[in-house]
C-alpha cells in the first residue's frame, strides 16, 4: 500500500497553518471561535473530496460518512480526532519546516531554536527519515492535526479504491478538546457508530486503551492587603498562603518526576497578589482510588489552612475532568485485537501504554461509544520542540487503511 507522502505534508501543512488554539478560560463552545476556521475548511475539504453526509453542527463538530462498500454486515466504525490545539505554546503563525534524511544530529529550526538528540533521544529512533518541526517559535500541532490528517487521507485512499471492502465509516472531528470539553455536545446518536478509534497517540505504534482519571482543582486565597508600612497584625498575604500550599504538595508527585502509572498534582499557573492569589491545577491518576485520595488531600490541607487563617481565607473547588477508560474497553477488548492486527498487518508492532492524559475516547467510552487510541506519530506535544516524523504519518494513515478493512 503506497500512501503519497507529498499529499501528507500538503494536507498537514494546510491544517497545521490554521490557527486552533483553544482557551481554557473560556465558557463558550467551542472555546475560541478560530477552531471554526478549521472546521469550515475541513467542511469544505471533504465535500469536494466525495465524503458523504458532511456537515458542521452548530457546536463546530464536523462529521461525514464513508459508506460501506462490498460489505452487507459489518460494525459502523468510527475514527475521531480533535481540532484545537493548546493554548500552552502559541499556535498563530506555524512555519512548517521539513528536515529530510535527519542525520542524527542537533535539527537547527531557526536561529535561535534547535531540537538536541542530547535533549531528545528519541531523536535516535528517525535517522534517515524526514522530520516536520516548526520553526520553534510556536507548536507545530500535530497534537492532533497529525491524527487530522491520517483520517482523512486514509478515507480518500479508501475513496479512491473501491477494491478494498468495508463496511460504513463515520468521521467526527471535534472542538475543545485540548480543554478537557471536546465531547460536551458530542452528537453521539447521530453519530451512530459501533465502536470507534481516536488517533491522538504519540510516537508510533503506541496503542492505547488505558487513560488517567482527571480533576480539575481551582483554589483561591483571600488575604487582606494593607500598607507593608503599617501592616503589623493586619495585613493577610496571599501570596504566602498560596507560596504556603504549594509547599504542602507532595514534592515527589509532580509530572517532572512521574511516569507509567504514577500520578501526580500539577500546578498549571498561579496568579494574583497581596489581596487575592489563584491557583489552577489539575490532579491525574489511572487508579479511582488513588485520585479519590489526592482530592481528599487537597481538601485536608484546604481545612488546615482555613483553621490557621480563618474561615472563608481559602477555597478550593474540585471539578472531575475524565475518567478512565479501561473498565469501558475490557468488556470489548476485541476492538483493541483489531488495531493491534492492523500495526502488524502494516509491519508495525503495536506497542501498548497507558496514556499519561486524556483523549476524548475517554469520555466517549463512558458515554457509551468504546473508543481504544491510536498514535500519530508525534512527539513533545504542546511546545515548541514538536516534531512530526513524516514517515510515522505515512505508516498510521496506512494502519487506519488497514483497521477499518472487512476482516
Amino acid at each position: 500500500m503506497e500512501i503519497s507522502k507529498t499529499e501528507l505534508l500538503q494536507r498537514f501543512t494546510a491544517y497545521a497553518e490554521i490557527d486552533t488554539a483553544s482557551d481554557d478560560k473560556s465558557t463558550s463552545f467551542p472555546s475560541s471561535a478560530k477552531e471554526l476556521d478549521l472546521a469550515k475548511y475541513l467542511t469544505k475539504e471533504l465535500t469536494e473530496l466525495g465524503f458523504s453526509d458532511v456537515e458542521m453542527t452548530e457546536y463546530g463538530y464536523v462529521l461525514a460518512t464513508v459508506p460501506a462498500n462490498g460489505v452487507d454486515v459489518a460494525p459502523v466504525i468510527g475514527l475521531i480526532a480533535h481540532m484545537d490545539t493548546s493554548c500552552e505554546a502559541s499556535g498563530a503563525n506555524v512555519d512548517i519546516q521539513l528536515h529530510e534524511n535527519y542525520d542524527g544530529g542537533i535539527l537547527k529550526l531557526s536561529e535561535n531554536a534547535k531540537l538536541d538528540p542530547a535533549e531528545f533521544p528519541e531523536l535516535a529512533n528517525y535517522v534517515g527519515q524526514d522530520i516536520i518541526t516548526s520553526d520553534g517559535t510556536t507548536l507545530l500541532g500535530a497534537d492532533d492535526k497529525a491524527g487530522i490528517t491520517a483520517i482523512v487521507t486514509a478515507c480518500h485512499y479508501l475513496l479512491q479504491h473501491p477494491e478494498i471492502k468495508h463496511g460504513k465509516i463515520r468521521l467526527a472531528f471535534t472542538p475543545d478538546e485540548e480543554v478537557g470539553r471536546g465531547t460536551e455536545h458530542f452528537p453521539l446518536a447521530q453519530f451512530a457508530a459501533d465502536f470507534a478509534y481516536t488517533v491522538d497517540g504519540g510516537a508510533l505504534g503506541e496503542l492505547n486503551y488505558e487513560t488517567f482519571n482527571a480533576c480539575n482543582v481551582h483554589v483561591v486565597f483571600h488575604g487582606v492587603s494593607v500598607h507593608p508600612g503599617s501592616s503589623k497584625n493586619k495585613m493577610r498575604n496571599a501570596v504566602t498562603m498560596a507560596a504556603e500550599w504549594q509547599m504542602s504538595l507532595p514534592s515527589g508527585e509532580r509530572p517532572e518526576y512521574t511516569e507509567g502509572y504514577e500520578g501526580f498534582y500539577h500546578t498549571l499557573r498561579i496568579e494574583g497578589g497581596t489581596d487575592t492569589v489563584e491557583i489552577d491545577m489539575i490532579l491525574r491518576d489511572h487508579d479511582k482510588q488513588i485520585l479519590e485520595k489526592r482530592k481528599a488531600y487537597l481538601l485536608a490541607l484546604t481545612e488546615l489552612m482555613q483553621n490557621k487563617y480563618g474561615q472563608g481565607t481559602v477555597e478550593c473547588i474540585l471539578h472531575d475532568s475524565y475518567s478512565n477508560m479501561r473498565e469501558y474497553i475490557m468488556p470489548v477488548f476485541e476492538i483493541v485485537e483489531r488495531a493491534e492486527n492492523a500495526m502488524r498487518r502494516a509491519g508495525v508492532e503495536p506497542v501498548l501504554v497507558p496514556v499519561r492524559g486524556g483523549t476524548d475516547g475517554s469520555s466517549l467510552s463512558a458515554m457509551g461509544l468504546p473508543c481504544p487510541n491510536l498514535f500519530t506519530g508525534g512527539h513533545n506535544f504542546h511546545g515548541r520542540f514538536e516534531y512530526l516524523p513524516l514517515q510515522s504519518l505515512a505508516k498510521i494513515t496506512e494502519i487506519v487503511v488497514r483497521l477499518v478493512e472487512a476482516e
